[in-house]
C-alpha cells in the first residue's frame, strides 16, 4: 500500500512472476549459445535425421502407449497383438511396423483391434488378454475408460479430429482423459499427425538433464514445456528420436560411454563448465 495525494491509499501493482519457461529458453540463449543446434547435429553426425512418417492409427498408438507405461517395449507389443488375436476386427489391414524412438521389436503388419469388443469386454478376460503387457489389472480399465470417453463424446472410437487441432488444443483434450499425461499425449500427436509435440521419456529426460537442455530438478511437465519453448516445431521428431537413441546405446543410466559421445564437448556431467 501506497498513499495517495489526497491522503488515502492505493494498492501498488504487483509485479508478475516471470514464466519459468521462457526465462530458462532466455538463459540458454544467452549463455550457452546454439547449444541445441550443437546437440542436433552431434546426435544426428550418428543416428542420422530420421524423417517423420504415421506408424499406427492414433487409436492404436494410444492403447499402445498406455501399455508401455512402465513396461518394456516388447512385451507392450506382445500385448496389443494379443488384443488383434482376442478381438480381431475386419477393418483394413494397415502397415505397422514400429520405427525408431521404440524399444521393442515392432508390430507386424495388421489391422487394429476391434474396439467395441475391447470396451465391453469383462474386465477379468481383458486383464488376462494384455498380461504379457505387465501392469495388466491398472492398464485394462484405463484403456476401457479411454474408448468410453471416446465414443460417448465423439459417437465412435476414432481419434483423427485432433490432426485437426492445434498442437496444445490437441494435448489438452487428450489430457483430460484420467490415466493420459502429457508424454503419452505427445506422442500420439507427434507419430501421429507430426504436431510440434516433445514427448520426454526417461531417456530424453536423463540425456537432456546432463547436457543441461533442461534444469537438473526440472519435473516431466516442465521438461514437456521447455523443450518446445527450446526447440523448432520442425525439430520435435528429430530431437524425440534421436535423444531416445542416445540414452539407449550411448548415455546409459549407469557407465554412459562419453568417450565415444558426439556432445560430450557440451554435456555439463563430462564437464560442469561446457559451454
Amino acid at each position: 500500500m501506497i498513499a495517495g495525494r489526497s491522503g488515502g491509499t492505493v494498492k501498488r501493482k504487483s509485479r508478475a512472476k516471470p514464466d519459468p519457461v521462457k526465462a530458462w529458453a532466455r538463459r540458454i540463449a544467452r549463455y550457452r549459445p546454439n547449444l541445441q543446434r550443437d546437440v542436433m547435429d552431434g546426435l544426428a553426425s550418428i543416428y542420422g535425421r530420421p524423417a517423420w512418417e504415421r506408424r499406427l492409427d492414433p487409436t492404436s498408438e494410444l492403447v499402445l502407449t498406455i501399455l508401455t507405461q512402465n513396461s518394456a517395449d516388447v512385451n507392450a507389443e506382445k500385448a496389443f497383438e494379443a488384443l488383434r488375436h482376442a478381438y480381431p476386427s475386419d477393418a483394413e489391414v494397415v502397415a505397422a511396423e514400429l520405427g525408431a524412438g521404440w524399444g521393442g521389436a515392432g508390430l507386424p503388419p495388421g489391422a487394429p483391434p476391434d474396439w467395441t469388443a475391447v470396451e465391453f469386454a469383462p474386465i477379468e478376460e481383458l486383464i488376462d488378454v494384455i498380461r504379457p503387457g505387465g501392469l495388466a489389472p491398472q492398464k485394462a480399465p484405463r484403456i476401457q475408460a479411454c474408448l468410453r470417453r471416446l465414443r460417448d463424446e465423439r459417437g465412435d472410437y476414432s481419434l483423427e479430429f485432433l490432426g485437426e487441432m492445434p498442437a496444445l488444443e490437441a494435448r489438452a483434450w487428450l489430457t483430460g482423459i484420467d490415466g493420459i499425461g502429457r508424454k503419452t499425449a505427445s506422442i500420439v500427436l507427434l507419430f501421429c499427425f507430426g504436431l510440434p509435440l516433445m514427448p520426454v521419456d526417461r531417456h530424453v529426460e536423463r540425456v537432456a538433464k546432463r547436457i543441461g537442455l533442461i534444469p537438473p530438478k526440472a519435473s516431466a511437465d516442465d521438461a514437456h514445456e521447455m523443450f518446445l519453448a527450446l526447440l523448432e516445431p520442425d525439430e520435435m521428431y528429430e530431437a524425440h528420436v534421436n535423444l531416445i537413441q542416445h540414452g539407449r546405446r550411448i548415455c546409459h543410466a549407469r557407465n554412459p560411454a562419453h568417450e565415444i559421445c558426439p556432445v560430450a564437448a557440451r554435456c555439463r556431467v563430462v564437464n560442469p563448465k561446457a559451454p
